[in-house]
């Protein structure tokens, strides 16, 4: 459960960086900027589902750990 939540914030993090990049449009703000505090966490937890996933990675990852 909390690898897919991870996996799920880090998508919405690498779509939002995506826009930003191409179109400069910050989907995350647009869609919490009523509630600033809300999404200064979104982006928190985007982060830490990130090192989360790269600590974890030879552990999920079929690829990774029939090569170890």
């Amino acid at each position: 459960m909390l690898h897919m939540t991870a996996f799920i914030l880090v998508i919405v993090g690498a779509v939002n960086w995506g826009l930003l990049g191409l179109l400069n449009f910050n989907l995350v703000n647009v869609i919490l900027s009523s509630v600033p505090g809300v999404e200064q966490i979104v982006y928190i937890l985007v982060g830490v589902s990130g090192v989360y996933l790269a600590a974890t990675h030879m552990n999920d990852c079929k690829v990774c750990s029939a090569k170890a």
